[in-house]
């Protein structure tokens, strides 16, 4: 019962959210994910680098079919994607961490650049 509740409340919140707070949590959700990734990796558990790697794959393909193409930093943002997609696939082939620093500092960065501009969107707003 309380199960359903939270699950409720968690889809109630998805639909409520602004297209920034959406983008702010599916890349919360990606570095999670990557961050876990390469925990796995580092401790030779790769049953979870393996789903974590996956679900992070998951979400940056959403995220480049969300990309509206009418605007030139879509290209951009796509070629971004698809680097980091080629290094998580890589990381999950070698079993290695070797990259994962570089994909989560790219990551992170892009992250608070959509952060600041949410912010900049609703005070604005």
């Amino acid at each position: 019962m309380l199960q359903n509740k939270y699950q409720a409340y968690k889809q109630q919140s998805v639909m409520t959210m602004t297209q920034g707070e959406m983008l702010n949590t599916l890349y919360d959700g990606l570095l999670k994910a990557l961050y876990a990734a390469k925990g796995g990796l580092e401790t030779r558990d790769y049953t979870v680098a393996n789903r974590e790697l996956i679900r992070a794959q998951k979400i940056l393909n959403y995220l480049k079919t969300t990309l509206n193409h009418q605007y030139e930093i879509a290209n951009n943002l796509e070629m971004l994607y698809n680097f980091f997609l080629q290094q998580i696939v890589q990381a999950n082939v070698r079993k290695s961490s070797e990259h994962m620093d570089d994909v989560i500092e790219m990551v992170t960065q892009l992250r608070d650049a959509f952060v600041q501009a949410d912010k900049n969107v609703r005070s604005q707003g």
